[in-house]
C-alpha cells in the first residue's frame, strides 16, 4: 500500500480505513481466506460429483440493490449445475453464500434474514411510472433470476456450543419473516461438517427447522 501511494496515479487519494487499520485487514483477510476455502470445498465436491461448478461459477460480493440506497451483498453467488447424479437432467442452482467466521454478533448474523427477506419482496418502479396491467410490478431479482437463489450460511470461527447459539439466533429471526423461510431454502452448515463430509452432504438446517438434515442441493421450496 506504501510503495503503490507513492504511484502518480495514485496521488491525492487516501488509503481506505480497511487498507490503513492493521485490526481492519486482518480480520478482513482472515474472512477472504475462509470464502476461498468454501469455495474450494464446493469446487472439489461438484468435480467429484461430476456436476457443473467451475471456478468463475463462484462470484464474490454480487450487488443487489433493495432500495433507500441500501444493498444486499453475499459473500458470494454460486452457480451449481447438478449432474446425471442427481437424476433431474442437470437442472442449475444458484445460492447466496454467507461466510461467517463469529466476528459479529449472533443479533447482526440474524439480521442479515431481513435483507434478503426484502431483497425478495423488492420492487424498483422508475420514478413518475406506476405499475399497470401491461407491466406489473416485478421484483427487482426476477430480473437476474428465475428462481430467487438459495441462501446458504457456512459458520466458523467458533466451537459447537457456539455454533448452536447463532443457528438458534437464525432460527429466532426467521420466525420473524412470515413466509420466507418457507418460500426460500434458507440453510445453515458449518465449516468443519463441509470439509469433513462435503457441501452435498445432508449437513444443512433450515433455519425454521433446525433440527432437520438436508442437503442444500434438494428440492427448491415453492417461489412466487
Amino acid at each position: 500500500m506504501q510503495l503503490a501511494s507513492e504511484w502518480p496515479e495514485m496521488r491525492g487519494r487516501r488509503p481506505s480505513r480497511t487498507v490503513s487499520d492493521p485490526t481492519a485487514v486482518r480480520l478482513k483477510a482472515g474472512h477472504t481466506l475462509t470464502v476461498t476455502e468454501t469455495a474450494l470445498i464446493f469446487l472439489q465436491d461438484a468435480r467429484r460429483r461430476g456436476e457443473l461448478c467451475q471456478p468463475l461459477d463462484w462470484i464474490p460480493e454480487v450487488h443487489h440493490p433493495i432500495g433507500s440506497g441500501e444493498a444486499v451483498i453475499p459473500d458470494a453467488l454460486l452457480y451449481y449445475r447438478r449432474g446425471p447424479v442427481d437424476g433431474d437432467n442437470g437442472s442449475m442452482l444458484r445460492a447466496f453464500v454467507e461466510v461467517d467466521r463469529a466476528t459479529m454478533g449472533p443479533e447482526r448474523l440474524a439480521a442479515k434474514l431481513t435483507s434478503y427477506e426484502r431483497l425478495y419482496r423488492y420492487v424498483s418502479v422508475a420514478p413518475g411510472r406506476r405499475p399497470t396491467l401491461q407491466e406489473p410490478a416485478l421484483e427487482e431479482w426476477r430480473r437476474r433470476y428465475p428462481l430467487f437463489p438459495r441462501v446458504l450460511f457456512v459458520l466458523d470461527g467458533t466451537g459447537p456450543a457456539g455454533v448452536e447459539n447463532r443457528i438458534s439466533t437464525l432460527r429466532a429471526g426467521a420466525g420473524l419473516l412470515a413466509s420466507f423461510p418457507y418460500d426460500v431454502p434458507v440453510l445453515v452448515a458449518p465449516l468443519a461438517d463441509l470439509l469433513q463430509h462435503g457441501p452435498s452432504a445432508p449437513v444443512w438446517r433450515p433455519v425454521h427447522e433446525p433440527d432437520q438434515r438436508v442437503p442444500w442441493t434438494g428440492h427448491a421450496f415453492r417461489q412466487m
